[in-house]
């Protein structure tokens, strides 16, 4: 019997390769590729392992978002019932869409869906998962121009799913279908601690999101105060223009402070957050394509 593969039983790093069975993937170096609206990212996908169903120890592949997409979709639709990890939502507006901030957030939460794939020892052992880190590109091109999953139904299949999904529970509350649930007690605690919780992150993150934008907003009017001050520095004495320039210039090293702890705070804190929301919600689409029997 082949041996059961488990990165969390291994005392080594999960990136590090070592005689215990192991899957590695590193998403990095996003490039921006095309113009207007055809413009999108690319990312250098880097696959070390010692599985023998894979071409070699190591692969470098190129991937798009819609490659990304494509995975998700196609283990959504084998592994009914499984926590498939979230993917990151685009960015609805443009001008923040290829911005240096947003790419690298993007990056790493790319990186972590596909390692925490690699890691189920279930998921880990999808076909779809090495087609996505060894396949060409003209390959995932044309894999992505078939794709039907649920994450690509029209929002007229999709308003059905959920009228279905709103037609069973009325069922249940008019007493015409008994809840599976309710013969259950530890899945109804369970399901009633997973909505719970997405509300309390929910709001914890939307609180995280206010506290970075404060501090990017005090520092840029810190910014701007600090060239003000130095414009009137230009246009008075020796003395008081020094003073004015001084202040200026030390509202600018402050400003420039509370942009970096800005970004500090959404790296570490308002990110994770909104992380685990999207984790949450994958729990629940989870349950209504079982619900469904999609």
């Amino acid at each position: 019997m082949e041996q059961q593969r488990s990165l969390s039983g291994s005392s080594q790093s999960p990136r590090s390769p070592s005689s215990q069975p192991y899957l590695s993937v590193s998403v990095t170096d996003p490039v921006k590729l095309g113009n207007g609206v055809q413009a999108y990212i690319s990312y250098r996908v880097i696959t070390k392992t010692n599985f023998p169903e894979y071409q070699g120890p190591e692969k470098i592949v190129i991937r798009r978002y819609s490659d990304f997409i494509w995975l998700r979709d196609r283990l959504f639709e084998k592994y009914k019932g499984i926590f498939i990890p979230p993917l990151p939502e685009k960015s609805a507006v443009e001008k923040f869409r290829f911005s240096a901030e947003f790419i690298e957030m993007r990056r790493q939460a790319l990186d972590i869906f596909v390692n925490r794939i690699a890691s189920h020892n279930l998921l880990q052992q999808s076909e779809d998962l090495r087609t996505f880190l060894q396949a060409d590109e003209e390959t995932m091109e044309r894999l992505r121009s078939h794709e039907t999953g649920i994450f690509k139904k029209k929002p007229a299949d999709l308003m059905q799913m959920f009228k279905d999904v709103q037609s069973k529970v009325s069922d249940v509350v008019l007493g015409k279908e008994k809840p599976v649930e309710e013969s259950n007690p530890e899945y109804e605690k369970l399901k009633q601690y997973v909505f719970e919780l997405e509300n309390h992150l929910a709001e914890a993150q939307k609180h995280a999101y206010r506290l970075v934008k404060r501090h990017r907003e005090l520092g840029q009017s810190l910014s701007d105060f600090g060239k003000a001050a130095k414009l009137l520095g230009a246009c008075e004495g020796q003395v008081l223009g020094k003073a004015f320039s001084d202040l200026g210039a030390k509202s600018e090293v402050l400003s420039a402070k509370l942009q970096k702890e800005a970004h500090q705070l959404l790296m570490s804190f308002e990110e994770p957050l909104k992380d685990y929301v999207r984790a949450v919600q994958s729990i629940k689409v989870s349950w209504t394509a079982v619900l469904c029997n999609i």
